[in-house]
C-alpha cells in the first residue's frame, strides 16, 4: 500500500527537473590502472635478495612491503601445498603448481629391460610428486 501511495504522488508532481551535469565528459580525465612498465629483458638470475630489491624499484615501494609481499606469497603456496591443504595454487596468468599422489610399489620379479635377464626390482615407498606448469603469460613471453 505506501509504494502505491508514493507512486501516485510522484505520477501527480509533474515532469522533474533534470540536474545539471557537474563537469563535462571531455574534462573528466580517467587515471589508468596501475600497470607493470614494460621490463627489458632481464640476463641474470635473481636470488631472494636481490629479487626483493628489483620487485620494490619496478613497483615503486619500500623494500619492506615487497619482502613482505614475497613472504605472503610463499606462506600461501606452501598452506595450498601442504597435506591437509588443497593440493594445488594457481598464480593467475603465471603458473599452476599441483601435486600428485604416487602410491607406494611393491617388491616384484620382472625382466631387466636393459640386460634381458630375470630380476627382482626393488620396493618403493608412497610419495608426492610436484608439477608446475605455465601458462600464458609465460608461454606468450617465451616464443
Amino acid at each position: 500500500m505506501a509504494t502505491a501511495k508514493k507512486t501516485i504522488a510522484a505520477k501527480k508532481a509533474g515532469p522533474v527537473a533534470k540536474k545539471a551535469v557537474a563537469a563535462p565528459k571531455a574534462a573528466v580525465t580517467k587515471k589508468p590502472a596501475a600497470s607493470v612498465p614494460t621490463l627489458m629483458p632481464i640476463k641474470k638470475a635473481f636470488n631472494k635478495t636481490t629479487l626483493q630489491a628489483h620487485l620494490a624499484e619496478v613497483a615503486g615501494v619500500e623494500p619492506k612491503a615487497a619482502k613482505a609481499v614475497l613472504a605472503a606469497l610463499e606462506a600461501t603456496i606452501v598452506a595450498s601445498m601442504s597435506k591437509k591443504g588443497l593440493g594445488e595454487f594457481t598464480l593467475p596468468g603465471l603458473l599452476k603448481i599441483t601435486a600428485q599422489a604416487i602410491p607406494a610399489k611393491k617388491k616384484r620379479r620382472g625382466i631387466d629391460p636393459f640386460t634381458k635377464v630375470e630380476r627382482e626390482f626393488a620396493a618403493k615407498p608412497a610419495t608426492v610428486r610436484v608439477k608446475v606448469r605455465p601458462l600464458k603469460k609465460i608461454k606468450d613471453a617465451s616464443l
